[in-house]
């Protein structure tokens, strides 16, 4: 009697064992998405830049599409669920790239106006600023100071215009982001040495 339940045991750890095996290979061989290629399986286009923004065309919310193309023979689901094996021709898929909402205030022509008329306000006028434009006007300035003060924090990229899009800079210029922390970055507690 003990060993026909152990055989029983045995034959059923047998079948549970057939069962898992068939499961692991149904899931090996399952094709995932194209969005999941890992880097080295497909290629993305460069972003087609703007001659007069020196942004990517299409960008939108800060971020632009480019379109990516999986390597010869690669096989991947499409974003409508078929199965596609391509030749490294075909558009697979698009993906994200950041880039900078602009809206037509130029970095060159905003520090130019701030460090050859910015005692008569003009580059408080020409980032959409007219009542403090007016005020650096009427009072020369600030008497020189909240010039040279306008003129760094301009050139700094901290004061930008006020629509709240960012300044058109060569795509290659002087480009500056600015670090913040947020829930996402955080800063961590220093141990004592």
């Amino acid at each position: 009697m003990a060993a026909s339940r152990n055989l029983s045991l045995c034959l059923q750890g047998l079948i549970l064992l057939f069962f898992a095996y068939c499961l692991i290979m149904v899931i090996a061989n399952e094709v995932d998405s194209c969005e999941n290629l890992h880097l080295g399986q497909y290629l993305c286009k460069d972003a087609k830049i703007d001659d007069a923004t020196q942004e990517p065309e299409n960008c939108k919310d800060s971020v632009a599409w480019v379109e990516c193309m999986p390597a010869p023979k690669i096989s991947c689901r499409l974003s409508n669920g078929t199965e596609f094996t391509f030749s490294g021709e075909e558009v697979g898929f698009n993906k994200t790239v950041p880039c900078r909402n602009v809206s037509g205030y130029s970095y060159r022509v905003a520090v130019a106006l701030s460090l050859f008329l910015g005692w008569l306000g003009a580059d408080r006028f020409y980032l959409g600023y007219p009542a403090l434009g007016l005020l650096k006007f009427c009072t020369v300035g600030f008497c020189g100071i909240g010039s040279l003060v306008d003129f760094m924090l301009i050139s700094m990229q901290i004061v930008g215009p006020s629509d709240g899009s960012n300044y058109i800079v060569d795509y290659y210029g002087a480009r500056l982001t600015r670090l913040s922390i947020t829930n996402e970055t955080f800063r961590k507690t220093q141990s004592s040495p």
